[in-house]
């Protein structure tokens, strides 16, 4: 079984990320994103897969997004709030050799304020060890509720998505199907099936296929919402050709519909106050 050991450096994942958004005309969403690097690295689908950590995210994921970070700071890329990268102009110009000195170009920026931020966290603690983000603490929070509340809190993440008629069933023998919801768009509706996995690690290809099995006939669109994350296998397999598609819904993207929802997540904004001189000016 593969394991961390045996994925490429995280020095190697730099470069690819550039040469993808450069090959999809400047822009891409983290999916097409991880979908190229790894394809142009040679990964297989179990590289891919070897969980970080709690297994709420696969290792490729977690460092590819720690790339995406350091590419931000190194000011070649930004992203917008929908989740999609671009190039900024100097991304656009950077060659090879300069990307290959984005890693430590980043972190002599950042050691003085890690130090500080590392020295206060180990005074509160009284240990060394990685502060959970918000998005890990929610899904440690949505890990803890029972099944039954994920599939009513999923319930109303449809309706506040715009779903109409939400009925969660989860029935015993229906094959795994949670419930359903009717999604209108502009003239035409949809009838959707929907199934919650309140899991912790990975979601594979037969689940997908177990899921596609018991909707055939019965909606014309299905869509799986876990607090884990999709096998790049499951991902393909969710797209196949002449099989009816079915959405994915990872944590991440839970999360994410969570926070911009406001359902359970709190969000300060931060006032900023400017004197406005034409105005003196003119009186």
């Amino acid at each position: 079984m593969a394991d961390k050991s045996d994925l490429p450096s995280f020095q190697s994942y730099f470069w690819p990320a550039i040469e993808s958004l450069r090959a999809r005309g400047g822009s891409a969403t983290i999916e097409e994103l991880e979908d190229d690097v790894a394809a142009n690295l040679h990964m297989t689908d179990e590289l891919r897969a070897v969980p970080h950590g709690n297994g709420y995210r696969t290792q490729f994921e977690y460092e590819l997004g720690w790339v995406r970070t350091y590419l931000k700071k190194a000011g070649l890329a930004a992203n917008s709030e929908r989740g999609v990268w671009s190039l900024t102009d100097s991304g656009e110009s950077v060659s090879e050799a300069e990307v290959q000195l984005v890693p430590n170009r980043v972190r002599e920026l950042d050691r003085a304020e890690r130090g500080k931020r590392a020295d206060r966290l180990a005074a509160e603690s009284g240990e060394d060890q990685e502060p959970l983000s918000w998005g890990d603490h929610l899904l440690e929070k949505l890990l803890s509720i029972r099944p039954d509340a994920f599939e009513r809190l999923c319930q109303r993440l449809l309706r506040e998505s715009g779903f109409t008629r939400v009925e969660v069933t989860g029935r015993t023998g229906d094959g795994g199907i949670d419930g359903i919801g009717t999604l209108r768009v502009n003239l035409v509706s949809f009838h959707v099936l929907f199934q919650c996995k309140k899991w912790r690690g990975g979601v594979g290809a037969k689940e997908v296929r177990d899921f596609r099995g018991a909707m055939i006939g019965r909606a014309d669109k299905g869509l799986i919402v876990t607090t884990g994350h999709f096998t790049a296998d499951a991902r393909r397999e969710a797209s196949r050709d002449g099989a009816p598609a079915i959405d994915l819904v990872d944590g991440e993207a839970v999360c994410g519909l969570l926070k911009d929802l406001r359902l359970g997540v709190h969000v300060a904004q931060v006032e900023q106050v400017s004197i406005v001189d034409s105005f003196f000016e003119s009186i």
